[in-house]
């Protein structure tokens, strides 16, 4: 098979790491891809939500399958766009169709969706411009901390936590008066707060059968213990060490089977992957959100414990057979942790070198916001490199991270040195 990757991160160079090991794989693309992908794979300097390009490539390059990594492609319909063109709708598209993908692309939608098939979540009540006014009196019924989300798609920075009414209020209208988060946040979903910790599940679906994968942890802060700004994910950890057996069946049965029933039932088309997010509250899973594609950096820990071919799984989904694979998960830890540029999530530099990668031994670093230069590996996004080990124990995991991550450098290169301390 030709297969083509869309996305430039580290959960791309992740899923070109696990592609490019089976036979299935005659040829792969990735589009726009970076260092990491470079070196397995042939990069195509085409973006994510250009859609005509990709069109020509596949054609031109007799393209089997795409896999698409982020979400603003599939919010913007790309399957749908390869099933409405009599030339690509052959081509198998993993991902979901736009209707089901507004479960990540509007909050408001995934809300009323969990409302309606009595999937546990928090509660919550939506706003806009118009009715602000109502929003600060909904505040008022609520009790700290405040949790305010964006509608629509924010680049993982549009979920604000406050413990002050006052600013909780302020904020509220920045998001919708003053469009802090742009048409993002033209609606406001407010909900009440749950305390517990949180974790991630992830589902590979055919759009009726299902496979539940290996959970996984991640660290949104940037700061030591879980402080400081947010941002896309310091490091990951899986498995879960609280997720005892009892607490995924719990997963399973309140969660993951009545998403996907309710997919049905809600004739929204779906073939790839869930992402759900769950905070453990007490003894019970619930849920935060949805994202209709892989976490990243959770990917960097999941497709590391995956031991099937990653192709064949991805083929039975575009088939509907997913029923007819048992899942093969290493029973090794995995961990990964980020490396970010000096100054992120805010304002950071880009264009610094990054060395010492020929010196790395027993992890996998992939590549996310990194790409050649004149020949050498530079910084181009503000998380700059995952580093993934496999451990007997998460401890253990982590140790062979950490001794690797010192063996690399970039200016002004920060990283979480506490990844896996709260468990």
């Amino acid at each position: 098979m030709t297969i083509l990757i869309l996305g430039s991160g580290g959960r791309e160079h992740t899923f070109a790491w696990k592609i490019s090991q089976s036979p299935l794989c005659k040829k792969l693309f990735v589009a726009p891809g970076n260092s990491g992908t470079a070196a397995i794979a042939e990069n195509v300097a085409i973006g994510v939500t250009d859609f005509e390009a990709i069109k020509n490539l596949v054609l031109e390059n007799n393209i089997d399958m795409v896999v698409v990594g982020p979400e603003d492609p599939l919010v913007q319909g790309v399957h749908d766009f390869f099933l409405n063109d009599d030339k690509l709708k052959h081509v198998a598209v993993i991902g979901p169709e736009k209707a089901a993908a507004e479960l990540e692309g509007s909050k408001e939608f995934a809300k009323e969706f969990l409302f309606r098939h009595n999937i546990p979540t928090a509660a919550y009540k939506s706003f806009n411009k118009s009715n602000v006014e109502e929003g600060y009196a909904f505040l008022e019924t609520l009790t700290a901390p405040y949790v305010l989300k964006a509608d629509g798609l924010a680049a993982g920075k549009g979920v604000l936590i406050l413990s002050d009414l006052d600013e909780a209020k302020d904020e509220l209208k920045a998001m919708l008066v003053d469009s802090k988060f742009g048409a993002a946040s033209t609606k406001v979903v407010i909900e009440e707060f749950l305390d517990g910790i949180e974790l991630s599940c992830f589902v590979l679906t055919d759009g009726t059968n299902y496979k539940v994968l290996p959970t996984a942890k991640d660290y949104k802060r940037i700061g030591e213990g879980d402080t400081g700004l947010n941002t896309g994910g310091m490091g990951a950890v899986s498995p879960v060490p609280f997720a005892t057996d009892e607490f995924l069946e719990k997963i399973e049965t309140r969660i993951v089977k009545p998403t996907i029933e309710g997919l049905i039932k809600d004739n929204l088309p779906y073939k790839g992957f869930v992402f759900i997010g769950l905070i453990k509250v007490g003894d019970d899973p619930m849920v935060i959100e949805y994202n209709v594609r892989m976490g990243d950096p959770e990917t960097e820990v999941v497709l590391p414990r995956l031991k099937n071919d990653f192709v064949e799984l991805l083929q039975a989904v575009a088939n509907g057979t997913l029923n007819e694979i048992d899942l093969e998960i290493d029973e090794r830890a995995a961990t990964t942790v980020m490396t970010v540029s000096g100054g992120y999530p805010e304002a950071y530099e880009k264009g610094k070198e990054i060395t010492g990668l020929e010196n790395i031994e027993g992890s996998i670093p992939f590549h996310a916001g990194a790409d050649l230069k004149d020949g050498k590996v530079v910084t181009t996004g503000g998380r700059v490199l995952a580093m993934t080990s496999y451990g007997n124990t998460y401890q253990e995991a982590i140790k062979k991270s950490y001794q690797n991550i010192e063996k690399l450098h970039f200016d002004k290169m920060y990283y979480r040195k506490d990844i896996g301390f709260d468990l």
